[in-house]
């Protein structure tokens, strides 16, 4: 897994009626790319997460196009 600043780190929900959890990556704390990443949730707090099989990477070029 690697990731570089701006791209979304994804957490999916591992239980029915558990939401994905979204979180914008703001530093690489690995090299080349790779974990721990440090993240931001839509509600600014902050976290360093070393992420699982549960989430993936959405680089910046991935997101769908808005029309």
């Amino acid at each position: 897994m690697r990731a570089t600043v701006g791209d979304q780190l994804v957490q999916h929900g591992r239980v029915v009626g558990q939401h994905d959890q979204v979180s914008e990556v703001v530093e690489v704390m690995g090299t080349e790319g790779n974990p721990p990443y440090r993240v931001r949730f839509p509600d600014g707090h902050e976290a360093v997460m070393a992420p699982g099989p549960d989430c993936e990477i959405r680089h910046r070029s991935q997101e769908p196009q808005a029309q």
